[in-house]
């Protein structure tokens, strides 16, 4: 365990805890959780979830937009200011997971025998189920959490191939705040917000 795992782990427990509980505060902790994910992912040459960091950064970024810049029909019932939890019709939903696996194979592929990654095809895969999981964060759709509960659980798996010892303990707190938001942010959505 070393400094870089040690603040990651806190820093995400407190972005998505702050994230479960709609709060949009979520995002300035998620900056800095970024930079400290992608120090620790090249130490560990775990290189596309290193890759993944700039690119979470800028997803991070567009979902601090969209919380706080709701469209007419997307704000929520009790603070106009604040985009309210929506669903993804069954199509949506469909095609996004499509594309997620398809980019995933593209990656595995790329990754295996290429790199040192040991685990390339399972950490191509958690990389674009990620992208998936932050895209529907940054909407605020219902379903961000059932794609982060799959990326938990992938995640220990993947961090204890690693010889990562703070990371999979930290996944498994995600994945019961992963639960619990999946619930709240159920009934934020029955009532509108």
């Amino acid at each position: 365990m070393n400094w870089a795992e040690i603040i990651s782990s806190v820093l995400g427990l407190t972005c998505v805890v702050l994230a479960g509980r709609n709060s949009k505060n979520n995002f300035w902790v998620g900056y800095l959780y970024n930079l400290f994910l992608f120090l620790l992912f090249w130490k560990q040459k775990l290189f596309a979830a290193m890759v993944l960091q700039p690119v979470s950064l800028a997803i991070n970024a567009y979902g601090h937009y969209r919380w706080t810049h709701p469209g007419e029909h997307e704000r929520a019932s009790d603070d106009p200011g604040r985009l309210k939890v929506s669903h993804l019709g069954p199509r949506e939903w469909s095609g996004l997971l499509l594309i997620a696996m398809v980019f995933g194979s593209v990656l595995g592929g790329f990754l295996s025998g290429k790199t040192a990654d040991p685990s390339p095809w399972l950490d191509a895969y958690i990389l674009m189920l990620t992208f998936l999981a932050q895209y529907l964060s940054a909407i605020k759709c219902w379903e961000c959490w059932i794609v982060w509960m799959v990326v938990n659980v992938a995640n220990m798996v993947l961090y204890l191939q690693s010889g990562l010892v703070m990371m999979p303990v930290v996944s498994g707190i995600y994945l019961a705040n992963g639960i619990w938001s999946l619930i709240t942010w159920k009934k934020l959505n029955k009532n509108g917000q």
